[in-house]
């Protein structure tokens, strides 16, 4: 089983501000300096759908999701595609605005669905527009009230701006909550952008802190309520220690979490749109099977948490965006997610001995977007 994610548009009908909002910033060159290219068609090429079909065939059992820009601005396309590709399992990201785009029998076979939304009205809006926060809540809820039932994420972007513990609970408490759990990603070392950031005061004194707070809540709420909430920073990454199972690249980017291109080419990674040095084979030509594996290098082949990471970011790594005192505040997340993880492993291995929760409670479907480290 392969996952790929296909690009059905790289149009977008928002602007936010750690993304094409901060597109004409003036940033510092990164230290990779792949060739970019500049001939992508906007939207999948339709001409290729046979070749999509034939390609998704080679495997028993593929996995699509569905990616952007805004993917529901071409949801015609994606109709079409679950009407005719052989594959049963569909996954979605979108920053939610168009949810009401796509038919009840559609929405409704999607396995994931992962929606964009940063915290509250107030965080989300000054971060995605004015208004955003209402009509993406609107929409999820209007497709649970269509009787969707598969699993509906939360996806966080976070910045420096932002109360982590205060958002995520925010998320978590949602009256009519339509979210099944919630994820977040630091908006860190993607932008040659370190410079003019106060990324490492704010790790260092606001996010840090704001995870050992928030794997507190999480934890009591096991021993209060007997279920573990599905803030996916921490589920996958409990699982593999309660286990002693090593990991490579969570979000599987590059060995078995593929993107498809408008073109058909094939790279490592959706944030890798464009980088014609990474182009690892066509829809047309390769076998999804046997597509080569791209691993993150130097310095993450050679940390010594690496089994527990997995690299954190393909793309990062490669193209080193930021210099190494930023790297390494980002770094410090991770050391501190996974020191703070170990000193709550005696508790919850106390509350599985006595019954209150399971290690399926842990469990989710790998590779559906999430990239597990933050």
């Amino acid at each position: 089983m392969v996952f790929f994610h296909i690009v059905v548009t790289d149009d977008c009908n928002l602007a936010c501000r750690y993304c094409r909002g901060a597109l004409f910033e003036e940033l510092d060159e990164p230290v990779c300096q792949s060739a970019i290219r500049d001939d992508l068609p906007i939207s999948f090429d339709e001409t290729l759908l046979k070749e999509l079909y034939r390609f998704l065939g080679s495997d028993p059992d593929p996995v699509l999701t569905f990616i952007g820009g805004e993917p529901l601005l071409n949801t015609g396309l994606i109709c079409r595609i679950m009407d005719e590709a052989p594959c049963s399992r569909y996954m979605l990201q979108t920053n939610g605005l168009l949810l009401d785009r796509l038919p009840g029998a559609y929405h409704n076979r999607l396995e994931t669905i992962l929606v964009s939304i940063d915290g509250d009205a107030a965080q989300n809006d000054a971060n995605r527009g004015d208004g955003v926060y209402e009509r993406v809540l609107a929409n999820a809820r209007m497709i649970r009230s269509q009787g969707y039932r598969g699993e509906l994420i939360a996806r966080m972007t976070v910045c420096e701006d932002m109360d982590i513990r205060a958002m995520v609970r925010h998320l978590q408490e949602l009256q009519e909550n339509p979210f099944s759990s919630i994820h977040w990603q630091l908006d860190a070392n993607f932008r040659g952008d370190y410079a003019a950031r106060n990324a490492s005061v704010w790790i260092a004194e606001s996010y840090n802190p704001g995870i050992s707070a928030l794997l507190q809540d999480w934890v009591s709420h096991m021993q209060v309520h007997g279920e573990v909430p599905g803030w996916y920073p921490f589920l996958q990454t409990t699982e593999d220690l309660l286990t002693d199972s090593p990991t490579h690249l969570r979000c599987g980017s590059g060995l078995t979490n593929y993107t498809i291109q408008t073109d058909g080419s094939i790279i490592p990674c959706p944030i890798m749109i464009g980088m014609a040095d990474y182009t690892l084979g066509t829809i047309s030509t390769s076998n999804p099977l046997a597509l080569p594996q791209v691993q993150p290098g130097s310095p993450c082949r050679d940390c010594a948490i690496l089994t527990f990471c997995g690299g954190r970011c393909l793309y990062s790594n490669i193209v080193k965006p930021w210099p190494d005192d930023g790297v390494r505040a980002v770094c410090s997340t991770i050391y501190h997610l996974r020191a703070e993880l170990c000193g709550h492993l005696p508790t919850i291995r106390r509350l599985i001995a006595d019954g209150r929760v399971n290690m399926a409670s842990f469990r989710h479907t790998r590779y559906n977007g999430c990239e597990i480290i933050p």
